[in-house]
């Protein structure tokens, strides 16, 4: 969805943009927004459910590589901004029972509970700076859409009753500039690392690259190769199998911006502390 006021906010602060989100003002997808820091994105669960989802992310840190996990029952994330409100500061929220997709909302306070668990997770929106910074074209932004994100046949580990594929974003490139793409986001494991696959989409069950899963479709040009990064979103394919009495997650493409300077992402410098979820 097109919102009038994205032109004004791109390069504002993450706390302007949040309070934007906040107020009701800003409703759209993220990408491009706040350059130079991490957005991530959001799974949240009742507490009985945390320990087996956070055991999940550690088996799986491509596809769920974690930024932060907030206490039990606080909305704050302070390691990922002082003046985060998790119900309210995400754009747009999916909202699971039983596994099932049943709404799509701009604000969480009513659904909030007291048992709640937030997990952040890197986003690869956040390495998209640095691929641009070294003059490789990211092609959703250039277009000003969503980024194209598939379901694979690429398994995930399991853990408790979480399991699954990966889901994963493709950025369209020429040979050598997914080469050195490669090389960039490599260095940042934090927000997904290096690609999982490029090149034939069948390969990793992707049958038809123009018909994406979840965001916008994009044109993949002569001489280029459809690149694939593992993708935030693959946590909703696992709460669809899994069946927690109630979940709630982003919309893909519809993140949470931190004030976590993507610099800091670079090697896996960010450091965060796990809280105590029993």
């Amino acid at each position: 969805m097109a919102n009038p006021n994205q032109s004004n906010l791109v390069k504002g602060t993450p706390a302007q943009i949040r309070g934007e989100i906040r107020s009701g003002k800003f409703y759209s997808q993220t990408s491009g927004m706040a350059p130079g820091y991490a957005q991530g994105n959001l799974v949240i669960l009742p507490r009985v459910w945390a320990q087996d989802f956070l055991q999940f992310c550690l088996a799986n840190p491509k596809p769920c590589p974690l930024l932060a996990v907030s206490e039990v029952g606080n909305p704050a994330l302070p390691g990922a901004g002082a003046d985060i409100d998790i119900r309210s500061d995400v754009p747009s929220y999916r909202v699971f029972v039983q596994g099932e997709l049943v709404d799509e909302v701009t604000d969480i306070r009513e659904l909030w509970e007291d048992s709640f668990v937030s997990f952040l997770i890197g986003c690869s929106f956040s390495f998209e700076w640095a691929l641009m910074n070294a003059g490789i074209g990211v092609r959703h932004i250039e277009l000003g859409c969503n980024v194209p994100m598939f379901k694979t046949n690429i398994a995930c580990a399991s853990a408790g009753a979480f399991q699954g594929q990966y889901v994963v974003s493709m950025r369209p490139m020429k040979p050598a500039d997914a080469i050195r793409a490669i090389e960039i986001t490599a260095k940042m494991p934090q927000v997904h690392g290096s690609p999982v696959h490029f090149g034939d989409p069948a390969a990793i069950g992707i049958s038809d690259i123009s018909r994406p899963d979840y965001g916008d479709a994009v044109p993949v040009g002569d001489g280029e190769v459809p690149v694939f990064w593992a993708c935030g979103v693959t946590p909703q394919v696992a709460l669809a199998n899994a069946k927690p009495p109630i979940a709630i997650t982003h919309s893909p493409g519809y993140m949470l911006i931190t004030d976590i300077p993507d610099g800091d992402l670079l090697s896996g410098r960010f450091q965060f502390s796990l809280p105590f979820l029993r």
